[in-house]
């Protein structure tokens, strides 16, 4: 029980976050067994209905998603069923993970975002990028180029404006620096 809960906490205050997450985990399982997707049909066009047609948010059940997914706003989402999301994530309304169609009708692989994540609204993330732990991406970005971890990146096209401190040094740092003299 606590798998199809475990973004509830961290939506507090978002009924719409809340909804589409538990939807989303019950809708999870039928991804990892051809039997379940049979049992679980009718849930699933329910989920794609539901979320997908009314909610507009395409979140394909077979996503991997990290625990504690914050789905701020929620509206105009759209995440290629291939992308692999962290924990703890923070995504705006308006936000695209997609994959790239190559001149010979190919497709390149899909985004790969880590734990600690936070888009902006209107962030678009395309083809085999990885979006590395602790990030920050401002609103409207386009992402083409990796982003390294404890990163500020904005623009378009996406640069990193700031590097940021690793959570657990900060901590050293800032611990070693009330140390008396």
């Amino acid at each position: 029980m606590s798998y199809i809960f475990q973004d509830w906490d961290a939506n507090k205050g978002n009924l719409k976050g809340r909804l589409v997450m538990v939807l989303f985990r019950l809708a999870r399982p039928a991804s990892l067994h051809p039997l379940l997707r049979v049992i679980w049909l009718p849930y699933l066009a329910f989920y794609k209905v539901f979320v997908e047609w009314f909610m507009c948010i395409e979140l394909p059940h077979w996503t991997k998603v990290g625990k504690n997914f914050y789905l701020g706003h929620g509206h105009a989402l759209v995440v290629n069923g291939c992308t692999v999301i962290g924990e703890n994530c923070f995504f705006r309304h308006s936000t695209t993970l997609g994959n790239i169609r190559r001149e010979d009708g190919s497709y390149s692989g899909s985004p790969v975002i880590g734990n600690n994540v936070e888009l902006g609204s209107n962030v678009c993330i395309i083809g085999e990028i990885r979006v590395g732990n602790n990030v920050r991406i401002g609103a409207g970005s386009v992402v083409v180029k990796d982003i390294p971890d404890n990163s500020i990146a904005v623009g378009n096209p996406a640069r990193v404006i700031k590097q940021l401190q690793p959570i657990g040094q900060k901590v050293v740092q800032e611990q070693l620096a009330c140390e008396p003299g």
